[in-house]
């Protein structure tokens, strides 16, 4: 499951026998700004500075697990003989639909907990979310995975790339398409119209939304991608999670403005659990 390695080596330096990779480096940066772009969100509704900490500090901890769990039972014909593999991540295999439903479970548990509202915690930590998304694409970057099918030098040229990607790009005497580097776009435009409109959206929209966007964009992506995990011979499971991610957040979103008719998100301030129908 190793891919050799390309230009860009995946081990950004060694502490004696421990290998510090850029994969790891990447994820971390994404999430720290993340947070400190959620914040400032924080501080517009009136919760306190440290809300989120217990939050993130879960949510990524059983959000990792479950990722793991997640890629290991649609693999499960290559571990049930490699059981030794399972706990090996830095082999490869993390699932990122794994990581947010993980995530959610446990943010929504946290939530409960502390008292807080879970869909304006959705709103505050959903454009975040998709820019530590987009930036932790690279990570599979300098890993030389997730990428796509095989093209030529010339396509990618063709588009105008730096020099770095191409070469990245060149996998064991191949060129492949650079799907890292189109998802990863995808999320900050969408990171770029979550924190837009978040202001104009009613409460919990912004995280459906970003369900949404994510959803749509990864759909597309996943056709191009080699790695796919595979519920069947013709049905790969990220897409299929991205129908369903889709159609459930645009029932909630329509259910809920007909039912409950909910407050737009800049006029909420601090909400607590449990949540009731807003007047």
């Amino acid at each position: 499951m190793n891919i050799t390695l390309g230009y860009i080596d995946p081990v950004a330096f060694s502490l004696g026998p421990i290998q510090v990779r850029w994969y790891g480096i990447i994820i971390a940066c994404g999430i720290l700004l993340g947070y400190f772009i959620a914040q400032a969100a924080l501080k517009q509704v009136g919760l306190h500075k440290d809300t989120l900490i217990d939050i993130i500090f879960y949510s990524a901890i059983v959000g990792f697990i479950v990722a793991r769990i997640y890629f290991v039972t649609f693999q499960w014909p290559y571990y049930m003989n490699h059981l030794s593999e399972i706990p090996k991540i830095w082999h490869g295999g993390i699932a990122i639909h794994g990581g947010l439903i993980g995530g959610l479970i446990s943010g929504i548990i946290v939530c409960k907990i502390k008292n807080l509202h879970p869909f304006q915690i959705g709103d505050i930590v959903a454009p975040s979310i998709i820019l530590a998304q987009g930036i932790g694409r690279w990570g599979n970057f300098m890993n030389h995975e997730a990428h796509g099918g095989p093209v030529s030098r010339a396509f990618l040229e063709h588009l105008h790339l730096p020099d770095f990607i191409i070469r990245n790009m060149y996998i064991e005497g191949q060129y492949y398409h650079p799907t890292i580097l189109y998802e990863s776009i995808w999320d900050v435009i969408g990171f770029v119209i979550l924190i837009t409109l978040r202001k104009r959206l009613k409460l919990g929209e912004t995280f459906f939304g970003y369900l949404i966007w994510y959803s749509v964009g990864r759909f597309f992506v996943e056709a191009m991608r080699t790695d796919s995990l595979m519920l069947t011979s013709h049905i790969r499971v990220a897409q299929l999670v991205s129908v369903v991610l889709i159609m459930i957040s645009v029932i909630f979103v329509i259910y809920r403005r007909v039912k409950y008719q909910p407050i737009k998100y800049e006029n909420s301030g601090p909400l607590t659990w449990p949540i009731k129908k807003a007047k």
